[in-house]
């Protein structure tokens, strides 16, 4: 195994608790190798995570591309998907071979997929199974194994539910949660809905972090800015996981997140993000990528700034081409820059006013 799927210590940085004060959640077919290594350049403290990969797929599928990572990305996080604690052990301890430096429990997703699989959010109606998992998993895996779930599923009261599934999380040993804070509707809603239709609830899991003063809660759901994550740390809680504003927006919440969440110093503005992504793109291209694999996760780079959109639709219609290069990089930044320059134009003085200079 390479140096590329095994990374060595020395491109390690800080552990993944400490990191985890703020974390880019698991998203299918977003946060792939690539989105995270394009996240990484805005922030070199944020806890990343990659895409659920259930434990069949990591036993019998195609692992090198399923869960070979670049070194740095570090810290970084890998979650399973599953229920049978054997395969789950198996893959757990794979996972930690690979390098991850933590090991995740998804029992959040809601989709029919997962469903069908009996992973996912169903998983918080059997939590004594969900104990075994974990206790299979810890027994194999040589890097912490934490849980990820929602408040509650379907009918359960989340007020009554989520605290006797975070007792039984907790006397099966875990030490770290990350709680979606809304429930899951597993009929009658998409996993779409299920990211917006059920209401938030913040305080609940503010209330859980202090009936489990041992236990590290990060939550996560509908929370799209910096002032967002440390109003909610200012709650007492330990972390804050950022979903599709991560995604969509990155560059107004992971550039400037080492300084605002970590006390460190400033990190890489926009244009200097884009620089660092240079390297990194051209090796992937000389390795026969296409350039739209890594540039679909930039197009939110620019996000709120001029020239956001001239940015966006240079890379949706020329990243695609076959022989697409980093040329396409440079007409997009060109863009940015002259609406940046424009925009930074005084404002010239209106005629009848000058009239009277």
């Amino acid at each position: 195994m390479t140096n590329r799927q095994r990374p060595d210590v020395e491109h390690k940085t800080i552990s993944a608790q400490a990191a985890s004060r703020l974390s880019v959640a698991p998203m299918m077919d977003w946060t792939d190798r690539h989105c995270r290594v394009f996240h990484r350049m805005m922030s070199h403290h944020a806890l990343l995570y990659t895409e659920m990969v259930t434990a069949q797929a990591v036993l019998h599928g195609p692992r090198e591309r399923l869960l070979g990572f670049d070194a740095r990305e570090h810290p970084v996080a890998l979650q399973l998907g599953g229920s049978d604690p054997r395969d789950l052990a198996a893959a757990a301890a794979i996972g930690a071979d690979y390098g991850y430096d933590e090991i995740n429990l998804n029992c959040g997703c809601p989709s029919d997929r997962v469903q069908s699989g009996a992973f996912g959010a169903v998983l918080m109606k059997s939590p004594a199974l969900v104990a075994d998992c974990v206790a299979a998993m810890q027994a194999t895996s040589h890097v912490e194994v934490t849980v990820k779930c929602r408040i509650g599923v379907d009918d359960q009261e989340p007020a009554e539910g989520l605290p006797a599934f975070l007792e039984t999380l907790q006397a099966a040993g875990v030490r770290r949660v990350q709680i979606h804070a809304r429930k899951a509707w597993l009929k009658g809603l998409s996993p779409h809905e299920n990211r917006t239709i059920p209401p938030l609830d913040h305080d609940l899991v503010v209330a859980m972090k202090q009936a489990f003063p041992d236990l590290y809660v990060s939550i996560n759901g509908g929370i799209t800015t910096l002032a967002d994550v440390t109003a909610l740390l200012a709650r007492g809680l330990d972390g804050v996981m950022i979903g599709r504003a991560a995604y969509h927006a990155p560059n107004t919440v992971l550039i400037g997140a080492d300084a605002a969440i970590f006390g460190a110093a400033p990190g890489r503005d926009a244009f200097d993000t884009l620089a660092a992504m240079r390297p990194y793109i051209a090796d992937h291209l000389a390795q026969g990528g296409r350039l739209h694999t890594i540039t679909r996760h930039m197009l939110g780079l620019f996000t709120g700034q001029p020239g956001a959109r001239a940015w966006r639709r240079v890379l949706s219609t020329e990243a695609g081409g076959q022989s697409a290069g980093l040329e396409v990089l440079d007409r997009a930044e060109e863009r940015v820059r002259a609406a940046l320059d424009i925009a930074q134009q005084p404002e010239p003085w209106p005629t009848e006013r000058a009239a009277h200079v």
